[in-house]
C-alpha cells in the first residue's frame, strides 16, 4: 500500500520567459495524456532528505526546461492547444509503500499505477490548472531502495524528448553541470511545414481507416469485441534470437541488419495474423510512428524539445505475412520507415485534420 505523505508545487530556481508558445501540428495531434515512465534506485538513503535533494535538482532543471513548469491552453477558434509558459510548476510528490521490490515482481501491469502520479482529465478541472509535469519519490520500507515516478504531458513532448529530460535532470542531481550541447533546443516553429503541391503527390495509407474483415460492410463486430492487453516481457536472448533470425533471410538483406524494433514488430505482426485466423486473402495493415528528427530539411536541432512523430503503415495479406519470413515482414516495417521524407511529412499535415489521428 502506498501512503501520500506531502506533495509540493516546484517552480524552476530563476526567472524564466514567460508569454504564449507555439505549438506544432505534430504536437496537436499527440494524445491529451501524460506518459508514465518509472525508474528504480537500489541505494541505502535518507527519505527526507531524499525528498528535499529531488525538489531542488526539480527546480533547477526546470529553469532549462521551463515549458514543463507551463499549462496548455485550448483556442476557441479551431480547438488547437498552445503553451501558456507561466512558470506555475511542477508537482512533486512525496511517498512510502508497505511493499517490497520483490512485491511489484518486474513492474509489469496494474500494481505500478500506484507509483506514478495521474492525471484524471474526465474533472471538471480546467485545463489551464493541469500540471504538465509530475514525479513521485516512493520510499520502499524495509528494502534500501526508491522509486521516481514521472509523468509528462504527451502533447508537449515524446519519448525521445521525454527522456533528453529524465537524464539531463539525473545531471543536475547528481551535481554535475549541464554541457552547452545538451541545453535543450525550445523554439518549435523550425517544424512550421509549408504547404504542398496539390494535388497531393502521396496516398497516405496511415491515414485510411483499416481493412475490412473480407465479407463484411463495416467493423461493428470487432468493435464490440472486448479487448484486454497484457505485458509480455522478452530476454535479451529471445530478442537477439528474433533479429538473427529476421537477418537470416539473405533474400531480403539491405544495406544494415533488421533492428530490434523491425524484428519486433514483425514478429507480431505475424502474430497476430496467425493468431486471428483470418483468410490468406485478407488485408493486413499495421501502423506505428516513426520518429522523424533526421529526416525533415534541415534536420530538426539538436536535443529539440518536442514531438517529432509521424504516423505510418506497412500493408500486406495475411497470407503473404504467414508464408514469407520473418525478414520479409521486417522488410516491409522498414519501408514503412524510408517513407517518411521530408516531402511525404509535410503531406501528411496537410492532406488530412491530424487532429483526428492521434499518437
Amino acid at each position: 500500500m502506498v501512503t501520500i505523505k506531502a506533495s509540493y508545487t516546484v517552480v524552476p530556481n530563476q526567472p524564466t520567459p514567460e508569454g504564449i508558445q507555439w505549438l506544432s501540428d505534430i504536437d496537436q495531434v499527440a494524445s491529451l495524456l501524460h506518459t508514465p515512465t518509472i525508474c528504480i534506485f537500489h541505494t541505502k538513503h535518507n527519505h527526507g532528505t531524499l525528498v528535499q535533494h529531488m525538489r531542488n535538482s526539480l527546480s533547477k532543471i526546470l529553469w532549462h526546461y521551463y515549458p514543463l513548469a507551463g499549462r496548455l491552453r485550448r483556442l476557441r477558434e479551431d480547438g488547437r492547444f498552445e503553451l501558456d509558459c507561466n512558470a506555475k510548476g511542477a508537482v512533486l510528490i512525496e511517498a512510502e509503500t508497505t511493499k517490497t521490490l520483490h512485491d511489484y515482481g518486474q513492474f509489469l501491469g496494474d500494481s505500478i499505477k500506484e507509483l506514478v502520479p495521474t492525471i484524471d482529465y474526465t474533472t471538471n478541472t480546467p485545463l489551464e490548472e493541469l500540471p504538465l509535469l509530475l514525479v513521485q519519490v516512493t520510499s520502499f520500507l524495509g528494502d534500501e531502495a526508491f522509486s521516481i515516478g514521472i509523468a509528462m504531458c504527451h502533447t508537449l513532448c515524446d519519448g525521445a524528448a521525454g527522456f533528453q529530460f529524465i537524464n539531463s535532470w539525473a545531471k543536475l542531481a547528481r551535481g554535475e553541470p549541464l554541457e552547452p550541447h545538451e541545453m535543450p533546443f525550445l523554439d518549435r516553429t523550425v517544424l512550421k511545414f509549408t504547404a504542398p503541391p496539390s494535388p497531393p503527390r502521396f496516398d497516405h495509407l496511415e491515414l485510411k481507416p483499416l481493412p475490412l474483415i473480407l465479407g463484411r460492410s463495416d467493423n461493428t463486430a470487432e468493435k464490440n469485441k472486448k479487448v484486454k492487453a497484457t505485458f509480455l516481457k522478452l530476454t535479451a536472448e529471445q530478442v537477439e534470437k528474433l533479429k538473427h533470425k529476421a537477418n537470416a533471410d539473405e533474400s531480403t538483406k539491405g544495406s544494415r541488419p533488421y533492428s530490434r524494433f523491425e524484428a519486433l514488430a514483425a514478429h507480431v505482426w505475424r502474430c497476430a495474423c496467425r493468431a486471428r485466423g483470418l483468410d490468406e486473402k485478407q488485408p493486413t495493415l499495421i501502423r506505428f510512428n516513426a520518429d522523424f528528427r533526421n529526416r525533415v530539411i534541415p534536420p530538426l536541432p539538436r536535443n529539440y524539445f518536442g514531438n517529432a512523430l509521424a504516423l505510418t503503415a506497412a500493408a500486406s495479406q495475411v497470407g503473404e505475412i504467414l508464408s514469407n519470413s520473418l525478414g520479409h515482414a521486417a522488410q516491409k516495417i522498414r519501408e514503412a520507415v524510408e517513407v517518411l521524407t521530408h516531402e511525404y511529412i509535410s503531406s501528411q499535415v496537410y492532406t488530412a485534420p491530424l487532429f483526428l489521428v492521434p499518437f
